[in-house]
């Protein structure tokens, strides 16, 4: 049980396991890398082609690498720290303690690796897992279609069989950072013949295959994580199959709870900083301290609660899924919260700036980025499921609402 009793000599172990990370953290992770995350260099993605930023994310990266903590709870076989549920906690609750940013930022590692290490087999995950780990291979996701976005199953792209391979023709869209992806993994119809949720297979090929290609999608916010990307009779071997052939919508769902418990992610504050001090910048205090504007103090302290709840949830959720007690659809409920969420917080942040939030290209403003950010929320509603659809996931798996 997730709630079982930890015995004297497990509580003392972990007690010591606490302050041998405490004191490595305090003596490996730079200053540098203690503070807010305050733009998209700060964010080391690995990849053939990674760059640092700097020194310090350059070592910060390599010591938790060298001690397998990119992946702590995987395996030391495929990378991994190889801690326990109770060591990975600890490991989180000290980072966040220091401020510690992520050492790598990876959709193989909160997406591909979680479903490799149950779908996959022994030499995909040696292949493919101590990659992620080590932050050599950057992957992307070959999801929605322009036709197949909610409704997934609908998806037309095909991989055809000829010989030990399949030929894949088709068109993937908002396939995040497909342009920076070295490999993806993506979702394919080997079997059109069958039922829309059978008949689609989940494949891995690499991005640099002849017949792949990518096109930026421009956002509002004038940034864009989005690209379309195309296939054109790309060549890719049966054995890069994960699961079996036309059983892809058991690795896809698999996948897509953990995509969602990502995403929720973003409404938590994590190492950046409170909202009230933000707004202070702009609204100013009274001799007490307080925000000047009482409704704004009212909203930001209601956010405060909420956020707080939401993180405790979060935690939560890590401890039932380390059990193997997590309900399938509650990611959803946790993505619908945690990006709404994280939608109030920049409308609030607009509203503490006032005129000065509106700056769309000044230096003075960075750029437009709180503007830019504010636009770009618009989209966490819709990627990896709508709100609306999440609402309804909710509603019938885990309410059981009559008609839902």
């Amino acid at each position: 049980m997730a709630d079982a009793k930890i015995s004297d000599s497990e509580t003392a172990d972990l007690e010591q396991f606490r302050n041998e990370t405490r004191a490595w953290l305090d003596a490996n992770c730079p200053p540098e890398m203690r503070k807010p995350v305050t733009s998209d260099t700060d964010v080391f993605w690995g990849g053939r082609n990674a760059k640092f930023s700097s020194e310090p994310q350059r070592v910060w990266f390599e010591r938790m690498r060298d001690k397998g903590w990119t992946v702590p709870d995987w395996p030391r076989v495929y990378g991994g720290g190889g801690l326990s549920a109770a060591e990975h906690k600890v490991l989180r609750a000290e980072m966040a303690r220091m401020g510690a940013r992520p050492p790598l930022s990876s959709f193989g590692i909160w997406m591909l690796g979680p479903a490799l290490l149950k779908y996959g087999n022994e030499a995909q995950k040696k292949e493919h897992l101590p990659k992620i780990a080590a932050g050599e291979i950057r992957w992307c996701q070959g999801y929605s279609e322009p036709n197949a976005g909610s409704d997934l199953a609908s998806l037309q792209t095909r991989a055809e069989s000829d010989g030990d391979d399949f030929v894949i023709t088709g068109q993937k869209i908002w396939t995040s950072y497909a342009n920076y992806a070295d490999w993806i993994f993506c979702l394919v119809r080997t079997d059109p013949a069958a039922k829309k949720h059978d008949g689609i297979s989940f494949i891995l090929f690499d991005m640099a295959s002849k017949g792949v290609s990518t096109k930026p999608i421009l956002l509002i916010s004038g940034y864009s994580p989005f690209c379309e990307t195309f296939f054109d009779g790309v060549r890719v071997p049966t054995s890069h199959v994960v699961g079996t052939v036309n059983r892809g919508w058991d690795v896809a769902k698999y996948l897509l709870q953990h995509e969602r418990a990502m995403i929720s992610g973003m409404g938590e504050r994590g190492v950046g900083r409170p909202l009230g001090q933000i707004a202070a910048d702009s609204v100013g205090t009274d001799g007490q301290g307080k925000l000047d504007d009482s409704m704004l103090r009212g909203k930001i302290a209601t956010f405060d609660v909420d956020e707080a709840a939401l993180a405790a949830c979060a935690e939560r959720a890590v401890d039932l899924a380390k059990a193997g007690q997590a309900h399938p659809a509650f990611s959803s409920a946790m993505k619908y919260y945690g990006t709404e969420l994280n939608k109030r917080r920049y409308e609030i942040l607009m509203s503490a700036g006032g005129l000065d939030a509106l700056e769309w290209e000044s230096e003075r403003s960075k750029q437009g980025a709180r503007p830019r950010a504010w636009l770009r929320t618009k989209a966490n509603s819709i990627e990896g499921g709508t709100s609306e659809v999440m609402l309804g996931i909710v509603a019938k798996r885990i309410l059981d609402l009559p008609g839902a």
